[in-house]
């Protein structure tokens, strides 16, 4: 039996090496074959545009709603889940439209993920606010679920309003649609123990389960301060994996990845549910179909575990 869940992360943005674009039939095909393999969900990022100054130049990706959509159509049985779609990217009584669409689209099969967004160079260049992000998210956050658990809203915030809305038509699962929320801070960490049913976080300098000690330790921490039994929160976890020979994860300044044979790698993911981890979000390197069928024999281990 599985001990944890394996997400994959499709790559929609451009090449780091290249630049080049992954087309809509290299993205559907690969979510296809995720499918086909066993992955539990397939995970669509809500990024806009990276400069990282390790890299030969900015990278583009492409937009997390409608490639979610069209992935949702695309499969049948795999969860689909958005990862994680940014706040300010959008007003959030688009944003629970958007879930209750998305859900009808892939016949409720969607993890809903929402985070407070990464800032930086995208934000700039698309013009978004970034001024009192957490008090924002907040605002958004409170005004989404309820969009979502009752179908209505009237709300006259600091950010955000909402006149007598009616949130219609609903998807296949009204207020029940499964949340993840993107946390790391604090104050973050207590909305995702008090509401989300997964919480997640992702690999920055190591992919490696010993450098989520601290996180799950402070989310577990978080969760006795709102009065939540740790252990009835979901974690999940985007790491970086190296399949094949190939290397570039850490040269690219992506972190250190989880690499070797598929027995290897199964055991880096075993550790994880060790420490409590529910599901790992897996980002291959390199971005091909060639990494992605290398997986087969580590969800063939994971299997047998």
């Amino acid at each position: 039996m599985r001990p944890l869940e394996v997400g994959l992360v499709l790559p929609t943005y451009e090449d780091v090496v290249t630049g080049e674009a992954r087309s809509w039939d290299t993205l559907r095909a690969m979510a296809l074959l995720a499918e086909e393999l066993g992955f539990d969900t397939v995970w669509v990022p809500d990024e806009l545009y990276w400069r990282v100054p390790a890299w030969p130049g900015p990278r583009g990706w492409w937009e997390c709603v409608a490639i979610t959509a069209a992935v949702a159509e695309a499969t049948s049985r795999i969860k689909v889940g958005t990862w994680t779609l940014s706040n300010p990217h959008r007003n959030p009584t688009l944003t629970a439209k958007i879930v209750d669409t998305l859900d009808e689209i892939a016949g409720g099969r969607l993890v809903f993920g929402l985070g407070a967004g990464s800032g930086g160079d995208e934000m700039a260049a698309f013009g978004y606010a970034q001024d009192h992000v957490f008090s924002r998210f907040e605002e958004a956050f409170g005004l989404i679920l309820t969009l979502l658990k009752t179908g209505h809203a009237d709300h006259e915030g600091t950010y955000y309003r909402a006149a007598d809305l009616g949130l219609r038509p609903r998807g296949p699962r009204p207020g029940g649609v499964p949340l993840l929320l993107g946390a790391r801070g604090p104050k973050m960490m207590r909305l995702a123990a008090r509401h989300a049913d997964i919480w997640s976080w992702f690999a920055t300098e190591s992919s490696h389960p010993d450098a989520f000690v601290e996180p799950i330790a402070d989310l577990e921490k978080a969760c006795v301060e709102v009065g939540r039994d740790p252990a009835r929160i979901g974690r999940s976890i985007g790491v970086f994996v190296e399949p094949t020979e190939e290397t570039g994860t850490a040269e690219w300044d992506l972190g250190e990845p989880i690499r070797g044979s598929a027995t290897e790698i199964a055991d880096e993911l075993r550790r994880f549910a060790e420490m409590g981890v529910t599901s790992v979000e897996v980002m291959t390197w390199p971005q091909t179909m060639t990494a992605l069928e290398a997986l087969a024999p580590v969800l063939d281990e994971l299997d047998r575990s």
